[in-house]
């Protein structure tokens, strides 16, 4: 079993104690799944009426994680469910799309799934003071009003860990027009067959959401499916979040959306992706050059 490394780490004033950015950034674009780990005291972020000031170590999934040209890493949690600590979930059921940077700024982009439909105006609003919580600083408050808020903002965690497990391995690299780049789809099946798993790396699979740096995005597969005669390989993806590409990675208004895509050996992707404001799917297609991990 390969080991989880701190590649980076940085203190409360997200200074940094040990590592690089430059190895966070080789390691993402090496396809290294991410886990970032954080501590607070329960009565500073929990409930800050409690008279608990318990240390609390939090170690997060960030499932999705995105390199852009600078370079520049960040990472989307997409599987979470926000949680009322120490015996709850939150007071609506709703996805909490937290985003990391490597600087150790942070987002939230929070699509309601109750059908309790908020139709109010896009956009921003003001900015609610926080004086119970000295160590949050929002920076912005975006579609407060609607099914799907969003905003920027720094906790001061008392560190911030970026831990990488790096032992993907890439097998193939295919243009958007399907032409074999490195590596070839022989070895992609080849592993695939004999049980790996498989990830993806996709450039410029965001370009449509806003103007930004060239960048990648990398998912790891479910079910994977290979054309034995035709030499195509097809996989549909975990859920993933799509964020206008910048540095650093922020939410804003009408910037995100998230859903599902199935991608191929050919360059095609196919979205099945979610407004989080109506949450009405759509079925958008790209071309896309890939880069096709196995471990």
């Amino acid at each position: 079993m390969a080991a989880w490394q701190c590649v980076l780490e940085l203190d409360e004033q997200r200074r940094i104690v040990s590592g690089s950015a430059e190895a966070l950034g080789a390691a993402i674009g090496r396809g290294a799944d991410l886990r970032i780990g954080t501590c607070f005291r329960h009565n500073e972020h929990i409930d800050t009426a409690s008279a608990n000031p318990e240390l609390i170590e939090e170690v997060a999934e960030f499932r999705v994680t995105y390199l852009m040209d600078g370079p520049w890493a960040a990472g989307i949690m997409t599987l979470r469910q926000p949680v009322g600590l120490p015996d709850s979930f939150g007071p609506r059921p709703s996805m909490s799309f937290f985003l990391y940077n490597q600087d150790g700024t942070q987002a939230i982009a929070r699509p309601h799934l109750d059908g309790q439909m908020a139709a109010g105006p896009r956009g921003s609003s003001s900015v609610a003071d926080h004086p119970d919580m000295p160590r949050y600083h929002q920076f912005d408050n975006g579609d407060a009003l609607t099914n799907a808020p969003s905003h920027n903002f720094v906790y001061d965690f008392g560190h911030f860990r970026f831990l990488v497990r790096d032992e993907w391995r890439e097998v193939c690299a295919t243009a958007a027009d399907g032409q074999v780049v490195s590596g070839s789809v022989a070895a992609l099946a080849e592993a695939f067959t004999s049980g790996c798993e498989v990830k993806v790396g996709i450039s410029g699979l965001c370009g449509d959401l806003g103007e930004g740096p060239t960048h990648e995005v990398f998912v790891q597969t479910h079910s994977g499916y290979y054309y034995t005669e035709q030499g195509l390989f097809i996989a549909g993806t975990h859920p993933l979040v799509r964020v206008a590409p910048s540095i650093p990675l922020r939410y804003g208004s009408g910037n995100w959306d998230f859903g599902w895509l199935l991608v191929r050996t050919d360059g095609q992707v196919k979205g099945m992706i979610c407004d989080p404001y109506t949450l009405a799917f759509s079925r958008p297609g790209w071309r896309c050059p890939l880069r096709w991990f196995v471990r």
